[in-house]
């Protein structure tokens, strides 16, 4: 399966979000902590964010932004990804395996106690 599913997007064009609606079935703080996530990304560095999921059920985040926007933060957007990746791995993990398991039909993997 090679097709990709947008989750999200925020615009800092036409300063607006979108949550996919196929998505609905996500918790409401959920959904709250993604669309805050994304417009401050917007905010912060400018262009379009998107969360994308691959056909394998990976979450990836994905910008753009128009060829003439000389405000966009190119430094500042590989910047805020890293940390995005690290302060928001536990969320992505879960939006991942919510993925998978409604969306692919994969079973969930229990996992082993930490020791």
């Amino acid at each position: 399966m090679d097709e990709e599913k947008v989750l999200c997007a925020a615009s800092a064009y036409e300063q607006k979000f979108y949550l996919n609606p196929e998505f609905d079935a996500l918790p409401e703080s959920i959904k709250e902590e993604i669309k805050i996530m994304c417009v401050l990304y917007t905010e912060d560095v400018g262009g379009v964010f998107l969360l994308v999921f691959d056909g394998d059920g990976n979450l990836e985040m994905k910008v753009d932004h128009e060829e003439n926007d000389f405000a966009f933060d190119e430094i500042g957007s590989v910047l805020k990804i890293k940390e995005l990746q690290n302060t928001k791995r536990e969320l992505f993990e879960s939006l991942e395996v919510f993925y998978r398991v409604f969306y692919l039909g994969e079973e969930m993997q229990p996992q082993s106690p930490e020791r």
